[in-house]
């Protein structure tokens, strides 16, 4: 309810604008994950063919533009993950074809990029990430109940294959594991189907696990 509230108070954009925004937004995330979160504003600018002064006219400085890379990203996420559970033939269905999404958006990259980044208790951002974990949820749940996900694992297990799995890997351009990562994110995804073949160390992973600090 906060992200939506939040935007029925911003003024509705012209359809030019809304699109100038839209483009710098998407040049703004290829930017984070190619070169990270002190990325030339010029080359935003350019990338998304516009001059600089639109681009400050839509984001007053760097934070700010990622802060709307990040709603962005989680926004997506979550209606793609409920988008999934009402369309796909079957729950498991359901849970593969969000897990390539998020591969798609590279939310490895990002997540260890932005992790930190904002002011702690941000309204906007805690109601978009709780509506991307309900979301997950209850794929997940929705997987369990039908019986073809293994009864030992947890969202905070999905979230940390996503994060290792869409994260390049040490000494290689960002670009190069777009030829692995769906892949292997099928593989451990076969590996999460019931009956399990084997047991697996430790309890299943929870966002509380996730969530605490060392």
């Amino acid at each position: 309810m906060g992200s939506v509230a939040v935007e029925r108070q911003r003024p509705r954009l012209r359809a030019d604008a809304s699109r100038n925004r839209e483009r710098i937004v998407t040049a703004a995330r290829e930017a984070l994950v190619e070169h990270g979160p002190d990325f030339p504003l010029d080359e935003i600018a350019r990338r998304a063919g516009v001059g600089n002064a639109t681009l400050y006219r839509h984001f007053a400085d760097r934070q700010q533009l990622i802060r709307t890379v990040t709603l962005s990203v989680l926004g997506r996420l979550a209606e793609g993950a409920e988008a999934a559970l009402a369309e796909a033939p079957d729950p498991f269905e359901a849970l593969q074809r969000f897990v390539h999404q998020a591969a798609d958006e590279r939310v490895g990259v990002l997540c260890t990029l932005l992790s930190g980044a904002f002011e702690e208790g941000d309204p906007e951002l805690v109601a978009s990430s709780d509506h991307l974990t309900v979301a997950m949820e209850a794929l997940i749940d929705s997987a369990h109940r039908s019986g073809q996900l293994r009864a030992d694992v947890a969202v905070g297990d999905l979230m940390v294959a996503l994060s290792q799995l869409t994260r390049p890997l040490p000494g290689t351009a960002c670009f190069t594991i777009d030829r692995f990562t769906h892949r292997h994110l099928q593989l451990f995804l076969d590996g999460l189907r019931a009956p399990a073949r084997s047991e697996l160390p430790g309890s299943a992973v929870t966002l509380e696990d996730l969530q605490q600090k060392s």
